[in-house]
């Protein structure tokens, strides 16, 4: 039997993600804080997953790319990594983060504010670090509909084998 083909209305309300829907999730990238307390961070998701490989069936299905946002501790770092397969962009909602870039030997540090964004290249390592003081929000967009894992340098404390 073929399913009920569904409206505009029901297709446009499967597609809304209501900021009120959603909880802080402290234990998506809780195996990095396990390693250091200062990786703990929380992930809001809206569309698709991310590269967290969280479960969260309360979420837009992605098609093309993920969206969610992230909660950082005064201080709280999010490792450097990278995405081989997709692009990741960052949008500051709320304080100050530094942004670590690197690739081939190269280093590169910027320090972006409320309403600042900065896109990272696939195959190029990323990480940042909360500077300001208090709690810092942030956007997140990764252009890939479910993003491989991110892969971690050799000598970082949160690779995992």
């Amino acid at each position: 039997m073929a399913e009920k083909q569904r409206t505009l209305e029901e297709q446009i309300d499967s597609r809304i993600a209501r900021v009120a829907e959603r909880e802080p999730d402290w234990e998506a990238l809780g195996f990095q804080a396990e390693v250091d307390p200062k990786y703990r961070r929380a992930q809001m998701r809206y569309i698709g997953t991310g590269a967290t490989g969280a479960e969260d069936a309360n979420v837009i299905p992605s098609e093309h790319f993920t969206l969610s946002t992230m909660v950082l501790p005064e201080g709280a770092e999010g490792p450097l990594h990278l995405h081989s397969d997709s692009e990741e962009v960052f949008f500051v909602l709320d304080g100050q983060l530094r942004f670590i870039v690197e690739h081939e030997g190269e280093r590169v540090e910027r320090t972006l504010g409320p309403r600042d964004c900065i896109s990272v290249p696939p195959g190029v390592y990323r990480g940042l670090v909360n500077e300001g003081s208090g709690e810092a929000r942030m956007l997140v967009i990764i252009g890939s509909q479910k993003p491989e894992l991110p892969t971690y340098p050799e000598d970082s404390p949160v690779k995992r084998n």
